[in-house]
Order: structure tokens, then sequence, then C-alpha cells
């Protein structure tokens, strides 16, 4: 298959193509290493690849057949290094599969490597040292966002139409929104964490993916969702198949329209004209959009030290499991300044101060829960600004402490941690793009729990009145070279 013709495919595409045996799962994986060859070079998007392995049942499922990556944290692949990023855990290989690479496996999805992630996902760029930046294929210098910066690069650059990621604060969906990609954080509990974890973050964190279509994220999350044996808890079953609420009219939506984040800071005046667009096309298509506000349940700093707090005493047993297996000292030399500044603040948190942490997570899902009770979606911009010049985000790094860096972060991306907090599904849709610069704009929709029912249908919707993945990166693996 030509590359220019497989760039050309989503994955549900691609998988029908495999289905109808015109191409075979061996001759994707052949065009998506291509594509590969052709630009990870200049993205630095992936950090690992290798052969495929058995070929699926063709039309076994929706995506059977289909090339993909796998984000290098929170999924283990038997044999395959997981690293997070980091130098302390380089060349740490699974023993098992997780839950959920089992699932991918039994999708039939031909996994070809793992991409790019900050040291321990603990950032919204992707600028580990261990295997150096990743860049935006929209505009190399730019960051294409984290912590699942490497699967958006590649798939916004056409290496695999689909990858895995995961999002603790936003990490599907600033990406997303960085490289024009829709991305969708599902509920928490809707796909296991286990056998080696129950939660990550105390639940702040979830698995997903990047696509450039809805439907291929749909039909990814049918096939991943469903709780495993052991799980502490998990979200209901959705009534029919996402794949199916993707072709459902939405119906008349009551959608609240919030520009301004929990934290005040001011965002780019073309980022607020996107957001404004976004409603007058959803009132254009029936749907009714007022300015709202939304209760966070607690003042903003004490959001963001309750996040910390989760955050840093997590750090400290991943960095302390890590140091004991590969006998690597904790210092400079193998853990970035921010890392070592959250991993000490992280130890002087008392029992007491986790829990009440806890506390504040449930405040907020409370009163996230009840404003999406009153009103059924809200959209704010994914981010309150274009991503920003690559080797500035951490400028400062080795002077903060570990709420110093948490603060810093949720500063960069304010509109998307209340969701993670709340365990309410999001998602970032491509639908701008910066006048100026280029570069895409996402906005967001979130809905209450369990919703990713509401979300899908809105966003087919949206992709079908306002399509996007006509519109390429400068960096395209699919672009014809001059004859």
């Amino acid at each position: 298959m030509e590359l220019h013709a497989y760039t050309e495919y989503d994955a549900v595409g691609l998988a029908q193509l495999v289905a109808r045996r015109e191409v075979t799962p061996a001759e994707l994986a052949h065009a998506a290493q291509s594509a590969m060859d052709a630009v990870n070079p200049s993205l630095n998007a992936v950090v690992e690849s290798w052969p495929a392995g058995d070929s699926p049942v063709p039309g076994s499922t929706p995506l059977a057949g289909v090339p993909f990556l796998i984000k290098d944290l929170a999924v283990s692949m038997r044999g395959k290094r997981v690293e997070l990023g980091s130098r302390l855990a380089e060349g740490n290989v699974a023993a098992e599969d997780s839950f959920l690479m089992r699932r991918f496996r039994r999708a039939g999805l031909v996994t070809l490597g793992r991409t790019a992630t900050p040291e321990f996902a603990y950032s919204t760029t992707t600028e580990p040292v261990l295997y150096g930046a990743t860049r935006n294929p929209w505009d190399l210098t730019r960051t294409p966002g984290g912590s699942s910066g490497g699967s958006a690069a590649a798939v916004a650059a056409g290496i695999t139409p689909l990858a895995h990621a995961t999002d603790a604060a936003g990490s599907i969906r600033v990406p997303a929104a960085s490289t024009g990609l829709f991305g969708l954080k599902p509920t928490r509990g809707r796909v296991s964490l286990g056998p080696d974890a129950d939660e990550v973050f105390n639940g702040l964190a979830v698995h997903g993916g990047l696509s450039r279509t809805v439907r291929d994220s749909a039909a990814l999350l049918d096939l991943i969702q469903g709780p495993e044996t052991g799980d502490p808890y998990f979200a209901e079953r959705p009534r029919r198949p996402y794949s199916e609420e993707i072709t459902r009219d939405p119906g008349t939506l009551h959608i609240g329209l919030l520009t301004t984040p929990w934290n005040g800071r001011d965002v780019d005046p073309a980022v607020t004209r996107a957001a404004v667009a976004a409603a007058r096309l959803l009132e254009s298509l029936g749907h009714r959009v007022e300015v709202t506000t939304v209760e966070l349940g607690v003042h903003w700093e004490e959001f963001v030290l309750a996040n910390a707090r989760l955050w840093a005493t997590n750090l400290v047993t991943w960095i302390d499991g890590f140091a004991a297996a590969s006998g690597r000292p904790v210092d400079e030399t193998t853990v970035e300044p921010e890392m070592l500044a959250s991993y000490a603040w992280g130890q002087r948190v008392s029992g007491a101060e986790f829990v009440r942490a806890l506390d504040v997570r449930n405040r907020v899902a409370r009163s996230i829960g009840a404003h999406f009770a009153a009103q059924g979606i809200l959209l704010t911009p994914t981010l309150p600004e274009l991503p920003l010049p690559l080797s500035t985000y951490g400028r400062g790094a080795e002077e903060a402490d570990g709420l110093g860096w948490l603060e810093h972060l949720f500063h960069r991306s304010p509109f998307t941690a209340a969701f993670n907090v709340a365990g309410t599904p999001a998602m970032s849709v491509p639908l701008a793009s910066d006048p100026e610069t280029g570069m895409p704009i996402g906005v967001q929709f979130a809905a209450g729990y369990g919703r990713e029912d509401l979300l899908f249908r809105l966003a087919a919707q949206l992709e079908k009145a306002a399509p996007w993945a006509e519109r390429k990166p400068p960096v395209w693996a699919g672009a014809r070279l001059p004859v």
C-alpha cells in the first residue's frame, strides 16, 4: 500500500480494507513503518519501534489489523520496555501484559511501538531528558503538549491513525488541542488500570486514545471499556456501543459557555474567539447556549494543593519502586529537577493531609456533578494559549518545590484538571485554528458522569458540520514528494 494512500484512511477505514481483504495487516504495518521513517526523525514522537506480531483475524473487530502505538506509561506489553520517560526506569521491561494491553490485542490492533512521554507524565509538555523533546508537526519549534505528546505528534503526522493516551489532568485533551486531533477523556472507572494498579493518582488518571476522527475514538473505547477482576469500582456499561451513538442525533442540548478559567488567568484572544465561534456553531445546529459559571466546590489554591498532595505522594512510591528495582540513586543523574522537588515535597505530606486531599476530590466531584445535573454540557477552551515554544515550559523548574511545580502545570492548563478530579468525561474537539500562525485550537466539552454517549453524539455532529480531517500539518507522512 502506498504511503500517501495509507495516510488518507482513518483506523476504521483501514480495518474495513483488511476485512475485505484488499490489504493485509502486514502491508499496513509496513506502511506505518514507512510513515515512521518519513517523519519521526523530525518529530521524535516514537521512542522505540518493533516488528508486527501475530496477524489478527480480518473483520474480527472494527479495528482488526490497524497499526497502533502505546504510550510509554501505564500500559505494559510483555517483553517490551516501559520506562515512563525517566532515566531512573531506563531499561525496565514488562514481565506481563496489563489488562489494557490484553484488550488492545483482542481488538486486533497491531502495536508497533511506544510513544514519548514527559518523565512520569508529570507535565503538559513532552520534553524528557531521557529521549529528548517531541516536536509538534504543525510547527517543529513548538510543543505538541503532554503528557501524551508522543502519541499526539505521531497521529497528527500520519504515522498511525490512532494511539493510546492517558489523562490525569488533561494529558489526552491538551495534546489533542495542540496538534489538531480529537481526544476524549473517559469517565473514571470506564477502563481498567489493572492489574498493577487499582487507581492511578487516586482516581484522577484514565486510559483513552487520540485520533483524527470521532469514529476511531468511539470504536477504541467500545473495545477497551468495562471492568476486570479486582477493579475497585467501574462505570456503568453504556446502553449501546459508542460506535452506534455517533450515528444518533444529540437532540437539543443545554450548553454552558465558560471562557474564564477557575484560576482567573488571561486567555489568548484567538482562543476565546474560537470558543465563542463554537458556541455560535452550536446555536446554528439548534442547541441552546448561554454564558455560565461553574462552582469548583473549593478555592483554586485549595484545589491545586490537594492535587499536589495526591500527585506527589504517588510519585514518591513510583520513584522509590524504580530505585529499588534498578539499584540507581535518586538524584540529578536519574531524575529531572521538577521531579526531584516533587519527590522531596511528597515525602513531607502527612497521612492526614493526604486524606484531606481526598476530601477535596469529593467536594469537587459533588459540585461539578451538581452543575451537570442542571446543565447537560459545558463548553470551554481546552487550553488558554497556543502551544508554547520548546524549552520554555520548564524555565525556573529547578527553583520550584512540588507545590510550585503543580501550580505551574495547572496555570498552563487550567480548564482541564477539574474533570479528572470530578471523574467526569471531557473531550477536546479541533474546531479552529489561529489565523496568524496556523496552529490548531481545541475546544473542550464536558458532561456528567458516565455520559460519554452524549459527548460522542455531539462530537459526530460537530465533525459533520465543521470537518477537520482534511487539515494536514506541514510535517505529514502522506505528503507526495515532487517528481
